[in-house]
């Protein structure tokens, strides 16, 4: 479904419904990530180095965006960042669920996360 509008309802859970527009449009979802992986990546950061978290879960290079989303999830960016020092061993999230991107906070060990299925593609 194309998106025709950024203008989307809420529902419980964090969902999303799809709504009439007052022209008589339909709003669809917004594209949501699929599972990477049922655990956090871990990783070492170089200070000053551009990295592109995959934030679609399609990428082939977890946990790092390749480009991937452009055409399984157009409407889902990386998660660009620069880290301000080093740092060794870093655990950046596999499951797309964080609340703190793109660094795990645990989302993966919930219940939700560890029934669903991992995506094919990593």
């Amino acid at each position: 479904v194309t998106r025709l509008d950024h203008t989307l309802a809420p529902i419980a859970l964090g969902c999303w419904e799809l709504t009439t527009a007052p022209q008589g449009r339909r709003y669809s979802a917004p594209p949501q990530p699929v599972i990477a992986a049922k655990q956090p990546f871990p990783v070492e950061l170089k200070a000053g180095k551009k990295y592109a978290w995959c934030a679609c879960g399609h990428s082939k290079n977890q946990p790092f965006c390749d480009g991937a989303h452009r055409k399984a999830a157009p409407g889902i960016s990386p998660l660009r960042f620069i880290p301000e020092e080093d740092k060794t061993t870093v655990w950046l999230c596999g499951c797309k669920r964080t609340r703190s991107p793109p660094y795990c906070d645990g989302t993966h060990k919930e219940e939700a996360v560890q029934r669903a299925q991992v995506s094919a593609e990593p």
